[in-house]
């Protein structure tokens, strides 16, 4: 195990453990060759025996690397240094949204949209390069201190529970933001990552998820069957309108694609109301869907690194409780809302954090 003050490389200096995981930590470092901070990922001594997971390592590398976009991480480097494999990447400021609402309870109607057209916006930088993220949720998106979002936390390595579970038809992704198609074990689409952000804006909105429970399961289950309850009567009727459309049952009924939420998203913020996607006119007139209605993807989408994913040292939403555990014999329980955010709170004006983790992207 790598400690601190350990170079890798001859180059990269570990100074401080900044998250910590099944699958490995990250640390804040220094590249002393370029004199400039980094964050590091190191693969845990475990993990090192296991080929396939040292490829989906590096599967997860190439695919940050492919994408260039100001909300997505970089990646600069990727290699190993005597026994430990590592991936550099480059160190953001941030604090996850994740800390952000336990901090604060709920963020005003206007902040959140501008948090989420920022997340779409990104999001749509991955899927064009034929990438699913697929574990979308705020522990993996970092609020810098100018209210800039940052979309982190490719992973795409899993553990060898996460792999029996997804033999069984189980859910991938963190269970509180999967879709109802994804915890149902269909092949995976960008329409995955749209629902996840929508629970992330009903988050934001309300100060807690839309589904809780007790276990992966139960969680799962009622993303399939259940309307979400409804957002607060001080949530205005545009904001209302994108919710209600990410989080539909049906894929087919969602933004056709994350750069619509985008735009919808950033309409809203700036005072506008935005007309509802063409394609979504007529749906959006009938009653929406109380089970995943399911129509084959149009196309395969790669998901990270080809693979599904575990959890990460720097992921810090909520656990999947990956549980081998028969899906009808399951019920849930609910959690107490957060605290609320006083009116005046915008992404920009929020309370600096220096507890920045290392998220992922590149040239």
């Amino acid at each position: 195990m790598v400690a601190q003050g350990t170079t890798l490389a001859g180059r990269y200096r570990l100074d401080t453990r900044i998250g910590a995981g099944g699958m490995g930590e990250v640390w804040r470092g220094e590249d002393t060759v370029l004199a400039r901070t980094v964050a590091v990922k190191v693969l845990l001594p475990g993990r090192m025996q296991d080929p396939g997971f040292v490829a989906r390592f590096q599967g997860e590398a190439r695919a940050m690397a492919t994408i260039n976009h100001p909300g997505v991480v970089d990646v600069y480097d990727y290699g190993v240094s005597g026994d430990t494999v590592y991936l550099v990447m480059k160190f953001v400021d941030g604090e996850p949204l994740d800390r952000l609402l336990a901090r604060l309870g709920r963020i005003p109607p206007q902040a959140a949209m501008e948090l989420i057209a920022q997340a779409a916006s990104a999001l749509q930088a991955v899927h064009d390069q034929g990438i699913v993220h697929r574990d979308v949720k705020p522990g993996n998106l970092l609020v810098q201190r100018d209210g800039t979002l940052v979309l982190t936390d490719f992973g795409i390595a899993r553990s060898d529970i996460a792999s029996r579970l997804t033999d069984a038809g189980m859910v991938l992704g963190t269970a509180a933001y999967c879709a109802p198609e994804q915890a149902e074990g269909a092949p995976v689409t960008p329409a995955v990552d749209i629902y996840a952000l929508g629970v992330v804006a009903y988050e934001c909105l309300v100060g807690q998820r839309p589904f809780d429970g007790d276990s992966a399961v139960t969680i799962a289950l009622k993303h399939i069957r259940e309307a979400p309850p409804p957002l607060p009567a001080d949530i205005p009727q545009p904001v209302r309108r994108l919710v209600d459309i990410a989080l539909s049952k049906d894929p087919a009924r969602r933004y056709p694609n994350a750069r619509a939420m985008s735009e919808a998203a950033r309409a809203i913020a700036s005072g506008q109301t935005p007309a509802a996607p063409e394609a979504l006119s007529g749906a959006l007139s009938t009653a929406p869907s109380t089970g995943a209605t399911m129509a084959p993807p149009p196309e395969a989408y790669q998901t990270g690194s080809y693979q599904p994913r575990e959890t990460d040292p720097y992921q810090t939403g909520a656990r999947l409780a990956q549980e081998d555990t028969n899906v009808s014999e399951r019920r849930g329980a609910g959690v107490p809302p957060r605290r609320r955010a006083g009116p005046g709170w915008s992404p920009a004006s929020r309370r600096p954090s220096c507890s920045a983790r290392a998220p992922v992207r590149s040239r």
